[in-house]
């Protein structure tokens, strides 16, 4: 069953591309007309797209590996913002610091550095400080924690990214395929959809049509992470279970061996017993 449907997204205004003057002739096989000269984008088409983007998004999700999301235009930055923190995985909507993928350990140490400012405001070093420093650490944190606080938990490389506006992303998308880093993208009627994974034909610039598409794959996100957990318990209940099948094992093997010692401690007596009768006749 597909994750959505052709009049979900028509509501939504996922169908609007953009003046045809303005088009990327590469987009055409996902065009579906042109009207008023502006390009319609083919929402069958858009709703297959979705359907495999979404897959994608579950398995990586599952495998307990990370997403980044990126979305630094004004409409996306608190949709994605607000809906991806829910499901715990990495975006960056204020700008995207160049280097980010292809120069990570850089990044690294600035989310070290936002930690160390944070430890020093715990173990009392901050109070120490004259009225100047305690400022400027204060500049320097809020800046770090404005580019940097939503994946400040990232210890390594994302395993694909989702960017909502492939040309304002471009630098973005380029570290991603400099690194084989799958991407998954909304692609709107004026952008190259060449450099991209999974290619999601859609408006880019309405907030309703990036709220869906988001929400879609943060659900998807959502069901591979309940997967994981689910198959995680079960592994644990079944390890448990064969822990205690071993116990009981154990258990009975022990009871087998005192049985089986009793027994012969009663067979050495019984053999005990008539000769010191047989003694008793001789005296």
């Amino acid at each position: 069953m597909s994750r959505t449907n052709f009049q979900e997204l028509l509501e939504a205004g996922v169908h609007f591309g953009h003046l045809k003057r303005k088009w990327n002739p590469k987009m055409a096989p996902y065009i579906f007309m042109e009207k008023n000269g502006i390009h319609i984008i083919d929402l069958h088409k858009t709703v297959a797209k979705i359907d495999e983007a979404a897959a994608a998004v579950k398995q990586i999700a599952k495998s307990g590996r990370k997403i980044l999301f990126v979305a630094t235009k004004k409409q996306a930055k608190d949709i994605v913002a607000e809906r991806i923190k829910s499901t715990n995985m990495p975006y960056v909507t204020e700008r995207w610091p160049g280097g980010m993928l292809t120069n990570f350990p850089t990044i690294r140490k600035a989310v070290k550095k936002m930690n160390s400012i944070d430890k020093m405001l715990t173990d009392g070093t901050f109070d120490t400080l004259s009225k100047r420093e305690k400022l400027q650490i204060q500049r320097q944190r809020a800046k770090l924690e404005k580019n940097l606080g939503s994946i400040a938990n990232m210890n390594r490389l994302p395993s694909a990214l989702f960017v909502v506006d492939v040309q304002k992303e471009y630098i973005a998308v380029r570290e991603a395929n400099r690194l084989n880093i799958p991407v998954i993208a909304m692609v709107d009627t004026c952008c190259d959809p060449t450099p991209i994974d999974f290619v999601i034909p859609a408006n880019d610039d309405a907030s309703k049509s990036i709220a869906l598409i988001v929400d879609i794959m943060a659900k998807a996100i959502e069901e591979g992470l309940a997967e994981r957990k689910a198959e995680k318990e079960k592994t644990q209940s079944a390890d448990q279970d064969k822990e205690g099948g071993k116990t009981k094992a154990r258990k009975a093997k022990k009871d087998d061996e005192a049985v089986e010692e009793k027994a012969n401690d009663d067979k050495a007596a019984k053999q005990d017993a008539p000769a010191s009768a047989e003694e008793k006749k001789e005296e």
